[in-house]
């Protein structure tokens, strides 16, 4: 009788167990893409110092930025092959070198070749190493079906980390200028890489048994190769989804804190504005992961979009009419949605692309977000230059959304 009562007991701690160590695993992840996001879009920041002291053109200084996109793009479907060869303490630890290293080069770095090689090339495969496939594969193993909540707490980091490093680096540099601050930023990423070592990454990696056998025994089914799934069109419309969204919301973000500047706002309150979108973003990411159980998820993503377009017109009312109101009203509807769009789509490839190859498949999916996020970037530095205007941009931007959405309106995968 005590043994079948302490049985009982241990049976409830047991099943507590693997729901304590998906908090972890999702803390960790959210953790880890606050680093890398902020880490990356505090470029944002850094632009207009490192443009005047260089004495470089916009497009110059922006293709940093858009190559660290491509990178990190091009890189996806190799960091999936690793996460899925060599697990995910390799991957990360791998991250976080290359982060660190990447800003200790930039602080030193006179040409522009060096920084396309550290804050371009080593930035966006060392952000890409600690974020989205990474973080989607393993959470994967935890979460199953409420993935696509956990995945909108991992996008949401996007904000988070824009909310915290955009305002700390414009301190920065104004306090111990941006060579410093990058510096600064090297040595304390390599820094975490002692403790992340010396995580237990075999249980983090293992995932719940009853998420991770039964979808084993249907990716053994299912069969899906990377092959195959360039076959299907629903491979084919969530990369134009990712690619055309992303050119929309990156030809617009990289130089948002520049353009509030020539608006009239003060730099400070320019970089605090922007960075406050990250608060808004992860309401977003909440809200429409929250629509998607309600209304589908269709309704949701058409309404996320609708969203992102008023918050483009905003932003171009803004050089007209520099008000307080306004600018609010373009951090919440554009901001609280970048991203807010992530969390259904890597679902949704996940539900039907699963199997043994998903790291690989979905990492040469979010190839399209990142050659996107590089074309909208450069193009948008290129067509500042050109011009000496954002109307262009913002036209470029507005289109490119509404092209994103098309996907959702006619093709049969997604639409239902």
């Amino acid at each position: 009788m005590k043994t079948e009562a302490s049985r009982e007991d241990a049976a409830p701690a047991q099943a507590a167990q693997p729901a304590r160590v998906a908090l972890v695993v999702l803390a960790l992840c959210f953790a880890l893409s606050v680093l890398g996001r902020g880490l990356a879009e505090s470029f944002t920041v850094f632009l207009k110092p490192i443009s005047e002291s260089m004495s470089w053109d916009r497009a110059e200084v922006v293709s940093i930025y858009s190559l660290a996109a491509l990178a990190g793009g091009l890189a996806a479907p190799l960091i999936g092959r690793l996460f899925d060869h060599s697990g995910p303490r390799a991957v990360y630890a791998l991250g976080l070198l290359l982060l660190g290293s990447a800003f200790l080069i930039a602080a030193s770095a006179s040409q522009l070749w060096q920084f396309r090689l550290s804050l371009g090339l080593c930035v966006g495969i060392g952000m890409a190493l600690i974020g989205l496939v990474p973080n989607s594969i393993l959470l994967g193993r935890w979460f199953g079906p409420r993935l696509p909540t956990a995945m909108s707490v991992i996008y949401s980091a996007t904000g988070a980390g824009v909310l915290i490093l955009l305002p700390a680096s414009q301190l920065l540099i104004d306090s111990i200028g941006w060579r410093s601050a990058y510096q600064l930023f090297g040595a304390s990423t390599l820094a975490l890489l002692v403790p992340l070592l010396l995580l237990p990454w075999r249980l983090f990696a293992k995932g719940a048994s009853h998420i991770t056998r039964p979808l084993g025994s249907e990716a053994a089914d299912d069969g899906w190769t990377l092959p195959r799934a360039l076959r299907h069109h629903a491979f084919w419309a969530l990369f134009a989804t990712f690619f055309f969204t992303a050119i929309g919301m990156f030809s617009i973000a990289p130089q948002v804190v520049a353009y509030l500047i020539d608006a009239g706002f003060p730099p400070l309150q320019a970089a605090t504005a922007w960075g406050f979108s990250g608060v808004v973003l992860l309401f977003g990411m909440l809200g429409v992961s929250w629509l998607d159980g309600v209304i589908g998820r269709r309704p949701s993503v058409l309404f996320s979009y609708a969203l992102s377009i008023a918050g483009i017109l905003m932003l171009w009312g803004l050089q007209f009419a520099p008000s307080i109101w306004l600018l609010t009203g373009f951090v919440i509807c554009f901001g609280s949605m970048i991203g807010s769009r992530g969390p259904l789509l890597s679902a949704t490839a996940m539900k039907i692309f699963r199997g043994r190859w998903l790291g690989t498949i979905y990492g040469t999916i979010t190839i399209g977000s990142s050659l996107g996020a590089a074309l909208g970037s450069w193009g948008g530095g290129v067509i500042h230059d050109l011009t000496h205007s954002y109307n262009p941009l913002i036209v470029l931007a507005l289109v490119s959304v509404i092209i994103g959405m098309i996907p959702f309106l006619v093709v049969p995968a997604l639409r239902n």
